[in-house]
């Protein structure tokens, strides 16, 4: 049997019951070389090498960092904002024709109208950094769940730097919008897109709440 580190274990632990979503920041600029840990920490997660093997003379993952305040960020802000309002719209119109989606849909629509209601996109803009996480389209398409791994890895490690971290989920409605894709420097459609904010929290959150892994648990024989 294979030796491990005990305090390797407890550290890993500790880190991942430590992980939350922030959604206040303060307005401090954290380190650039802490964002370029988070980066590489997103660099060393799994990807799906069968679909994106091969092509591109850029590498398949890229990372784009937009600081707070910047022209940048007002640019990719408007942006975003504008198609969240757009897919507000369209959602209000499906359950309109279809009134039994309210069930369904109605959570997320009432978080879009919020949205609307605060007149910008959460964590794009109001935190020191926003992150948007760009993986080359293959085949079969698993991008999505590519870029979830390498979020889950910047999270834990921007957790680990205490440091607050939020998903902007958003973004993923984003990679075949000409004008967002020509402010990053890519060909619309070329990439699955998903972001996050980071930056300094303005409270520390208390632990998350999950049931004891034995009673979601079922050993097969």
């Amino acid at each position: 049997m294979c030796q491990f580190d005990t305090s390797a274990n407890r550290v890993i632990d500790e880190v991942i019951a430590a992980r939350r979503t922030n959604r206040v920041f303060l307005p401090d600029i954290p380190p650039k070389e802490q964002v370029s840990e988070i980066i590489r920490a997103g660099l060393a997660a799994p990807f799906g090498a069968a679909a994106v093997g091969g092509g591109g003379s850029r590498y398949f993952r890229q990372f784009f960092i937009f600081s707070n305040e910047s022209r940048s960020i007002s640019i990719a802000g408007g942006l975003m904002f504008e198609k969240m309002e757009e897919m507000a719209k369209d959602l209000s119109d499906q359950m309109e024709e279809n009134p039994g989606m309210s069930e369904t849909a109605g959570t997320f629509a009432a978080r879009l109208d919020m949205i609307k209601t605060m007149g910008f996109v959460p964590g794009v803009g109001n935190a020191p950094y926003f992150i948007v996480v760009a993986e080359r389209k293959g085949f079969p398409p698993v991008g999505q769940q590519s870029i979830a791994h390498c979020l889950e890895n910047m999270w834990l490690k921007a957790t680990a730097l205490n440091l607050g971290f939020q998903l902007v989920s958003l973004t993923a409605q984003m990679g075949s919008e000409p004008e967002f894709c020509r402010l990053l420097g890519i060909e619309p459609g070329e990439f699955e897109l998903n972001g996050c904010a980071v930056g300094y929290p303005q409270e520390k959150l208390p632990p998350s709440v999950r049931p004891p892994a034995g009673d979601v648990t079922k050993w097969l024989e």
